[in-house]
């Protein structure tokens, strides 16, 4: 049995003595081989997504000087909240330092989030959220996602025509956030019917399946709002008629970006935009919680801990091959073959992973001659207080579902 070195029932004593979470300072709940204890939770894995989340973690964790700093332990806990309320407890008894994941429900794990934080454990969600405030939330969802690529959908639809929408993991905040501000716009068109409605659990092969019976009774679609898994909306629709394609704004796929650049899908009537939820959420999180850790950037005050990752936005005409295994010269897709058509590209960033290759994020493997380089010191961006999403009794902004990646170019009524 592992042994620890405990310094935590000092963050709890301060707690339990009046002051914040935020004044505790960095845990140092070291093994008994000096590394931090870190966890990797998981909970829906069935996706390219998740896959690559996961692996970009593994790479960072296996990447000097973190190789000689951390011991990461994955677990998956799968849909049911209680999974994951109950693989955090067993991280919280086993001394974890710190928590990396991505949560399944935004409210049903505050009170064992809440009681970890007391221990000192610092908690990092990524994309998806949680609402209580102890916990660093690492998410573009409040970038608008859903108001812009249903912005985006009408404008190509000419503000008129029926729509399918494809979304990810019922209850999950993500899921919630998007569909909410896609609806705040479709609202506002009396000629755009949502004729179609499923969860495709942000997957290629579910999303092509339900797509595929949706276009069984409605043959007739003018266009589709998918979330992750929009590749298998394209492989749907070709599948129906090859001669027929329709608007679809979906998310990061390398398969679908190649798709929305391709002039022969283009000239039956694809377009659309690639934006949505970047893998490399996952690496800024462990990053930022890692320099915590080691004291080299302060914590933030509990309730200031929502972090905005910026949203991506690849229209057709902006779709740009890569030639090497990264971002470079403002590439965004690689060639068809290289990676798999479900490869998440949003994976890179120069500024923030610069350590990360196509190996990390395909294998989870360190990218050769790397070392962790320093996240800028004015790198945290505050994301705007959304109830329900990463907060619980707060205010809303005005501007909640304001535009600003696209115009309407058509009037709503």
């Amino acid at each position: 049995m592992r042994t620890l070195k405990t310094a935590k029932t000092l963050a709890c004593g301060a707690l339990l003595a009046g002051t914040t979470l935020a004044a505790a300072g960095p845990a140092h709940a070291l093994t008994d081989d000096g590394r931090f204890l870190i966890y990797l939770s998981l909970s829906y894995s069935g996706n390219s997504w998740q896959s690559e989340a996961a692996n970009i973690v593994k790479a960072l964790a296996q990447t000097p000087p973190y190789d000689e700093m951390v011991e990461l332990v994955e677990v998956i806990s799968g849909t049911d909240p209680q999974a994951q309320i109950s693989d955090y407890e067993s991280m919280i008894a086993a001394g974890a330092d710190g928590i990396v994941s991505f949560p399944i429900s935004s409210t049903a794990l505050n009170r064992v989030v809440r009681r970890g934080c007391e221990e000192g454990v610092l908690f990092f969600m990524y994309d998806a959220t949680v609402t209580e405030q102890c916990a660093y939330n690492i998410s573009y969802i409040t970038s608008g996602f859903g108001e812009n690529t249903a912005q985006a959908l009408v404008n190509a639809m000419g503000g008129e025509g029926k729509i399918f929408l494809s979304r990810g993991v019922p209850g999950n905040s993500v899921d919630e956030r998007h569909t909410n501000g896609a609806m705040h716009i479709f609202d506002q068109y009396p000629g755009i019917e949502v004729v179609a409605e499923y969860y495709s659990y942000w997957d290629d092969r579910t999303t092509q399946q339900e797509t595929a019976m949706a276009l069984a009774a409605h043959p007739d679609v003018d266009g589709i709002w998918a979330q992750a898994g929009e590749f298998g909306a394209i492989q749907a629709l070709l599948q129906a008629d090859p001669n027929r394609l329709v608007p679809v704004t979906g998310e990061n796929s390398n398969g679908f970006r190649l798709a929305l650049a391709n002039p022969d899908y283009q000239a039956v009537g694809l377009a659309g935009v690639s934006a949505g939820s970047p893998p490399a959420q996952s690496g800024y999180a462990f990053k930022l919680m890692m320099e915590i850790l080691q004291g080299q950037r302060e914590p933030l005050p509990v309730g200031e801990r929502n972090i905005e990752y910026p949203l991506p936005w690849v229209p057709a005409d902006a779709v740009t091959l890569c030639e090497g295994d990264t971002f470079a010269d403002g590439c965004n897709a690689f060639p068809e073959g290289l990676v798999p058509g479900s490869f998440v590209t949003e994976v890179f960033n120069p500024v923030l992973l610069p350590e990360l290759s196509l190996a990390s994020a395909l294998e989870g493997e360190p990218t050769p001659g790397a070392t962790i380089q320093p996240l800028p010191a004015d790198v945290v961006v505050a994301a705007p207080n959304e109830p329900g999403i990463n907060c619980q009794r707060c205010e809303p902004p005005a501007d909640l579902y304001s535009l600003t990646k696209v115009e309407p170019t058509v009037e709503p009524n």
